[in-house]
C-alpha cells in the first residue's frame, strides 16, 4: 500500500491531475464519481494567496466527497511559498502539493513552476521552508515536476532523492522537460529510473500520455509506479477512470457511454459549473469539454459546432435533445 504521511491512498492509484481552469470542484466531483482516486486543485498562486485574493481563495475550496484531495500552491519566494502552505492548511487538505512543472512562460519567467529546474538549490530550499511549516501542523507536502529543463537537463533522479531527504511524502513526475512544454512524447524511462532507484522510499506517481486503458497497465507494469496522474485525455472524458479499473480488472475494454449518457453527464456537470460560476463563465468553460464529452458520435461534428457557438444551457440542450444518433447513422 502507497502512503502520503498517514493517508492510505493503496497500491496503485489514479489520480486526476491538475489543471488550471479544469479541474475546478464541478470536474473533479465528476471524475470522483468515475473513478478517480485523489483529485489535485486548480493551482494556486503563493503570491496571490498571501494577499489573500478572492479567486484564489476560492480555488481551494472542496467538498468532503472529494477526498482524498490536495491543494497545489506554486511560487518563487520561499517566504511567500510558506506563508501560502500555511494559509492552504487552514482548509485543512489531506496533504500540500507544490508545482514545480508548469511549463508557461509567464508562470517560468518569474521562477515559479518549471522555471525552478534551472535553480536546483532553490527549489530544494523553498520545498524545505514548506516541508517544515506542514510538519508543524501535520500535514504532509508533495512536490509535482518535470524531468528536467531541456533535453540537456534531466537531473530528476538526483532531484527526486534530494527532494525525499528534505521530507516531502511522494513525488510526481511529468516525463516532459520545460522545453517540450506538451510536444513530443512523453519519456517514462526515468521516472522509472526514479521508482526503481534503491535509495527512494516515498511513492512515485508518474504522468504524460496515459490516454487509454491499456496504456496505464502498460506503464504500470513497465515502471513499477505507485500511480498515475491523468490530465488532458481526463478532459471531457471523466469514465476514463472508470474504464481504466475495469481493465484492471477484468482485462478487457469496458464499452464507451452511449450518446444518453453522455448528454445527461454533459448537462448535468453543465448546470453545476453555472451554480458555481454563473452561466456566462460556465458556458464559455464548456467549450473545452464538448469534445471529450462526444468523441467517436456519428455524424456529431455540425452539432459541436452549434455548441460552441451557443452561449446557455437552455440552447444547449436543446441541441443535445433535437440529436437522434439512430437518424444520424441513416443519413
Amino acid at each position: 500500500m502507497a502512503r502520503i504521511g498517514n493517508l492510505d491512498i493503496g497500491s496503485f492509484s489514479l489520480w486526476l491531475s491538475p489543471m488550471e481552469a479544469v479541474t475546478d470542484p464541478p470536474f473533479r466531483s465528476l471524475c470522483k464519481a468515475y473513478g478517480a482516486d485523489v483529485l489535485v486543485s486548480e493551482f494556486v498562486s503563493s503570491d496571490a494567496l498571501v494577499r489573500m485574493a478572492g479567486k484564489s481563495i476560492s480555488k481551494m475550496a472542496f467538498e468532503a466527497n472529494e477526498r482524498p484531495t490536495a491543494i497545489q500552491i506554486f511560487g518563487h519566494d520561499e517566504q511567500s511559498m510558506r506563508e501560502a502552505a500555511e494559509i492552504a492548511a487552514r482548509m485543512k487538505p489531506d496533504f500540500i502539493d507544490i508545482n514545480w512543472g508548469c511549463p508557461v512562460r509567464k508562470i517560468v519567467s518569474r521562477g515559479a513552476g518549471s522555471g525552478i529546474l534551472r535553480d536546483i538549490p532553490k527549489m530544494i530550499s523553498i520545498t524545505s521552508a514548506v516541508v517544515k511549516a506542514m510538519r508543524e501542523v501535520g500535514i504532509p507536502v508533495t512536490v509535482k515536476t518535470r524531468l528536467g529543463w531541456d533535453a540537456d537537463s534531466k537531473p530528476i533522479v538526483e532531484v527526486a532523492e534530494r527532494l525525499q531527504d528534505i521530507g516531502i511524502a511522494a513525488l510526481s513526475i511529468h516525463g516532459r522537460t520545460r522545453a517540450q512544454l506538451y510536444a513530443g512524447q512523453a519519456d517514462w524511462t526515468l521516472i522509472g529510473a526514479v521508482k526503481q532507484n534503491p535509495r527512494m522510499q516515498i511513492p512515485i506517481f508518474g504522468n504524460g500520455d496515459v490516454d487509454s486503458a491499456p496504456k496505464a497497465l502498460l506503464m504500470k507494469e513497465r515502471y513499477g509506479v505507485d500511480g498515475i496522474l491523468i490530465g488532458r485525455a481526463a478532459i471531457g472524458n471523466p469514465w476514463i477512470f472508470r474504464q481504466i479499473k475495469y481493465f484492471f480488472a477484468h482485462g478487457s475494454l469496458l464499452p464507451p457511454p452511449d450518446f444518453e449518457e453522455r448528454k445527461k453527464v454533459c448537462l448535468e456537470f453543465f448546470q453545476k459549473e453555472i451554480e458555481a460560476k454563473g452561466e456566462r463563465v460556465a458556458a464559455q468553460e464548456m467549450k473545452i469539454h464538448y469534445s471529450g464529452f462526444f468523441k467517436g458520435i456519428p455524424h456529431f461534428k455540425p452539432v459541436k459546432a452549434e455548441l460552441m457557438r451557443s452561449g446557455t444551457f437552455e440552447l444547449a440542450a436543446r441541441l443535445l435533445d433535437t440529436y437522434k444518433p439512430e437518424e444520424r447513422l441513416q443519413q
